[in-house]
């Protein structure tokens, strides 16, 4: 995960009040299917995506993180892939996966400084296409759960237009967002007094629910933390029996 800027979190405002459940997934998969030319996007859509009326505790999901060279998907690239398989009642560990791959962007000095992965970590490095195949059999037939989901699907729709002609679509739970819903927001009297609202950065979101610290800046213990954060959402705030097209989108 490329942990944004306190500043810039400020501006994401917009995802606590973004229409969760416009798309219609199952439907917008077989369309996709039908109109996709590369075989393992072919093959992503046809394995499909659950009904929106299934309940979270029968939902497949995949935690998601990359860590990128920069914010900006047209300019930047991923450097590195983690996912950890989940349902609300199990996380997989053993199913987890983890690449790191050559970006066609250069890494920025503030990007390494991030995540630590540097020039010579990605010299030998495969391309994102190289990996494609087994990236889209893990998130075949899973929701994908993210904490900030437009690094997810910004940079993995260009990174596939990019070298297929084609991008990709998905839903998303997306744990920040649910973070929105349930933050606290300071009254007149304590913005007065200097308070702000709850941060809905990772770390400071797993703290809120009492979930250990893990060092941040490693996509598979992101995708990990991530997964972990959801299932503490949803048992504070939700039933397992809760639609999946309340969350995703």
């Amino acid at each position: 995960m490329f942990y944004l800027p306190r500043s810039q979190l400020q501006n994401e405002s917009s995802l606590s009040t973004e229409d969760l459940s416009a798309v219609d997934w199952p439907a917008r998969f077989r369309e996709l299917a039908a109109s996709a030319r590369h075989p393992a996007l072919q093959q992503y859509y046809q394995a499909g995506v659950p009904a929106g009326s299934t309940a979270m505790a029968d939902v497949p999901m995949v935690a998601l993180d990359f860590e990128t060279t920069g914010l900006d998907p047209q300019q930047g690239g991923i450097v590195s892939i983690g996912l950890v398989p989940l349902t609300l009642a199990r996380i997989s560990c053993a199913g987890a996966a983890h690449w790191i791959v050559r970006p066609r962007a250069r890494l920025s000095h503030e990007s390494i400084v991030v995540h630590g992965i540097t020039h010579s970590d990605i010299a030998a490095a495969p391309d994102i296409s190289k990996v494609l195949d087994d990236l889209l059999a893990q998130l075949a037939g899973r929701v994908v759960v993210a904490h900030h989901r437009s690094i997810e699907r910004r940079f993995l729709n260009n990174a596939l237009l990019t070298r297929l002609g084609e991008g990709i679509e998905f839903p998303v739970i997306d744990t920040m967002a649910l973070a929105y819903r349930f933050r606290h927001e300071p009254g007149f009297w304590q913005r007065l007094r200097g308070r702000k609202p709850d941060s809905v950065r990772l770390a400071d979101c797993r703290r809120r629910y009492h979930l250990p610290f893990y060092r941040p800046h490693h996509a598979q213990t992101d995708a990990l933390a991530c997964a972990e954060l959801l299932q503490a959402q949803i048992a504070h705030h939700f039933s397992p029996q809760t639609p999946v097209s309340d969350l995703w989108c």
